[in-house]
């Protein structure tokens, strides 16, 4: 993102002159306000249908699944959790079967990508946290939208190649990712107590939604977004890893597209998956400063001194706020908008004075209008300005017009269901990739590729080797621009796995010294 290229400091303070029984929750139509992954689990009915396909489930005891292999034996990406995923021996010029005129919702093509290109490997290893299955992920909860727009919730997968298989078989349009239980989800029903099925562990997860920003965005509202305002989504991600990390020591934190207009934080770290309800709140309150409805006053009430969180903040979301607020957005062109900024300002003679200028030059921009506040107070239009006060509501502005909009009842709950990385958005076709924050301002949500679009790279890749002869076999997302995402995620798991490693040896270790 460009630095601001205001003359003068950003903020300058102005001389004083101038659930008993469990429910299982109901089949339904996905809610389109929820259709970028984000399902309420507190309420149900007694209606479900998450026992179809149970009866086809193979009956696999977990601990058959384990051997005497360790770790170190093991290759780093070809474990007992997951057999033959991503079509590793695909051969060029293998035949996808998909019509030049298919669209991303069609069940062929959806079939396709499952079959040619979900990381189903990866994914598992993320969730399980080792390269052996573990309850970690044989006690987690799927939930799948199926084509008929049936949703089946507790669905659990000894493996990862169990969970392949049943996606293969009921092709879902998508599937959510849900928390880890104290006993296997299909189980819970044979349980004697239902406090015997509770939620133990499961990432900590924010996400960030444009839509909670359409009453400061000027370009776009509702499903709609472009360049201008997936800003609000950079300065979010860049506000909220850094408190993650620097405040809180979090280090496995991945930020996935949502497919359409947000992103999703997925916190694997340990010490984040384990967090109760009561801690989830906490943190999510510590991250959340914008409070209040579209119609509501001020929304950003801090006391000062700022906390080291929002000092830290305002220094990262000022070098966005002259060319991503004021200029890209002009949020204070029309005249009832720049009656809220004044709103904003703490005195009624500055308030009068800017109203009068921008009264005789309509049309006049936000960077200008801005730029007022400063050069009228100089000039001592009021004799009772306070400059610290228009200092700190000059500060609170502009966090109110770039701090994270956070939908924070995402965060609070072990039980919240996500939609997982990597599946396809049914309103754009577009994957959910994660985002390479290292890049974060290199990254274009309308440049994401489609389904259709990877299974023509396909195409087009294979037909290519045929002709130069050339027969080497390669995964076939290397074949496709979803390569460097794939790249991207599997750096993070093994950046993940590892460490989980060095915890177990370390635990290992400190048990055989009680002996």
């Amino acid at each position: 993102m460009p630095h601001s290229t205001a003359s003068e400091p950003m903020f300058s303070e102005v001389p004083i002159d101038g659930d008993s029984i469990l429910p299982d929750a109901p089949v339904q139509v996905p809610d389109p306000a929820k259709e970028d992954g984000k399902m309420d689990t507190t309420g149900g009915a007694s209606q479900t249908e998450d026992s179809i396909g149970e009866a086809t489930r193979a009956d696999v005891k977990l601990e058959d699944l384990f051997n005497d292999v360790s770790d170190d034996e093991v290759d780093e990406f070809s474990d007992p959790g997951v057999s033959n995923i991503n079509n590793e021996s695909s051969p060029p010029g293998a035949p996808l079967q998909i019509a030049p005129s298919a669209k991303y919702t069609d069940p062929e093509v959806m079939l396709a990508f499952y079959q040619r290109l979900f990381p189903f490997r990866y994914l598992f290893q993320w969730l399980n946290h080792s390269m052996k299955p573990s309850n970690d992920f044989g006690h987690r909860e799927f939930a799948f939208t199926l084509q008929n727009d049936a949703y089946l919730r507790y669905q659990s997968f000894a493996t990862g190649d169990l969970l392949r298989k049943d996606i293969l078989r009921l092709n879902p349009s998508r599937f959510e990712i849900g928390p880890v239980y104290t006993a296997n989800p299909r189980d819970r029903k044979t349980l004697r107590k239902s406090t015997a099925f509770r939620p133990m562990a499961k990432e900590l997860v924010f996400d960030i939604d444009l839509t909670d920003y359409d009453e400061i965005r000027t370009c776009c509202d509702k499903a709609n977004i472009c360049h201008k305002c997936w800003s609000f989504v950079t300065m979010a991600i860049k506000v909220v890893d850094a408190a993650l990390r620097e405040d809180f020591g979090f280090q496995h934190i991945m930020w996935v597209y949502s497919g359409r207009r947000g992103a999703h934080a997925w916190i694997s770290d340990k010490r984040a998956r384990n967090m109760d309800d009561q801690k989830r709140k906490a943190l999510a309150g510590y991250l959340e400063v914008i409070k209040g409805g579209a119609q509501s006053g001020k929304k950003v009430n801090v006391k000062r001194p700022l906390h080291p969180h929002l000092a830290r903040s305002l220094d990262i979301l000022k070098e966005h706020f002259h060319s991503d607020i004021l200029v890209n957005q002009d949020p204070w062109a029309k005249p009832v908008k720049a009656e809220r900024l004044l709103q904003l300002l703490p005195d009624k003679e500055l308030n009068d004075s800017l109203r009068k200028k921008w009264d005789a030059a309509p049309g006049r921009s936000s960077v200008s209008k801005w730029a007022d506040i400063d050069a009228l107070a100089k000039t001592g239009a009021s004799k009772t300005l306070d400059g610290r006060a228009l200092l700190e509501a000059k500060q609170d502005i502009v966090l109110e017009y770039t701090y994270p909009r956070l939908d924070v009842e995402v965060s609070k709950k072990q039980i919240h269901l996500l939609k997982s990385p990597f599946v396809i958005h049914p309103g754009t076709g577009r994957v959910c990739v994660p985002i390479d924050t290292r890049r974060l301002t290199k990254f274009d949500p309308l440049g994401v590729p489609t389904v259709t679009e990877l299974l023509g790279e396909i195409d087009a890749f294979d037909e290519q080797a045929m002709e130069e002869g050339d027969v080497k076999k390669i995964q076939d997302y290397e074949k496709t621009s979803l390569r460097p995402y794939m790249e991207y995620f599997r750096t993070h798991v093994t950046g993940l796995l590892r460490e989980e490693k060095g915890v177990k040896r370390e635990r290992e270790e400190e048990d055989a010294m009680e002996f």
